[in-house]
């Protein structure tokens, strides 16, 4: 009985928050990158940022790696309601299955997603599922985060999961691809671990900090950003 009511109250705070949200997007251009070369990515980011991330991202067809425990069942509810598909699995309980069914997905042109230190942490520690499924597959890693400049943090929460507050302004930053080759061996693989959780650790640091910037700083520093890719 706990699932559907939970699940109505999230859904209800994203759609009556998501809408006020001033987004600007740092890194768009490594999106559009994979977009133009016609590839199927997989996304990661950390759980502290999958309020705004769900808003930020619906309504795009993208499969979801769901956990299948309580909280997996009311967040399932609630991100289909918003578009996503979703694959039940996790990092300790039904991840083979779960990684075989996003590889499915990829293969039918779906973009697919991990909450990547989910569902339980430790909080920003990657865990490997976007490695290995790119090997499978040959699909480019996008990560990302969403940083707000004014938001709830649940202080007490393994994840430090943040909510906005209406009308704040919020900030995206994509890192350019990961890409692991299909034929890797284990030490490659452990190279590519270690660039994923760089690139999510600088996300991440890029995109709690931007509010705390001038505006020439945070010229700079998307100018810097841009700069790094061309």
């Amino acid at each position: 009985m706990q699932i559907p009511v939970i699940a109505w109250f999230v859904y209800g705070a994203i759609r009556l928050i998501g809408p006020t949200l001033r987004l600007d997007v740092v890194g768009a251009h490594n999106a559009v990158l994979i977009q133009h070369h016609g590839e199927t990515a997989i996304g990661a980011f950390w759980h502290r940022c999958i309020f705004s991330a769900a808003w930020v991202w619906r309504n795009r067809g993208l499969v979801i790696m769901n956990t299948v425990n309580f909280d997996g069942q009311w967040t399932r509810r609630v991100i289909e309601r918003l578009g996503f598909g979703t694959a039940q699995g996790s990092s300790s309980r039904g991840a083979i299955e779960g990684l075989s069914v996003m590889a499915q997905r990829i293969k039918e042109g779906k973009h697919v997603a991990f909450t990547i230190d989910g569902p339980r942490g430790p909080r920003y520690v990657a865990k490997p599922g976007p490695i290995i499924l790119a090997r499978r597959t040959g699909s480019p890693i996008t990560v990302f985060h969403i940083g707000l400049q004014h938001g709830y943090t649940f202080k007490k929460s393994w994840d430090l999961f943040q909510i906005p507050f209406p009308f704040t302004r919020a900030v995206m930053f994509l890192a350019p691809a990961v890409r692991v080759p299909t034929d890797a061996g284990s030490e490659l693989m452990h190279q590519k671990q270690a660039e994923m959780q760089a690139a999510l650790e600088k996300v991440r640091d890029a995109a709690e900090s931007w509010f705390q910037l001038s505006d020439p700083q945070r010229k700079e520093v998307r100018a810097m950003w841009n700069r790094r890719n061309d």
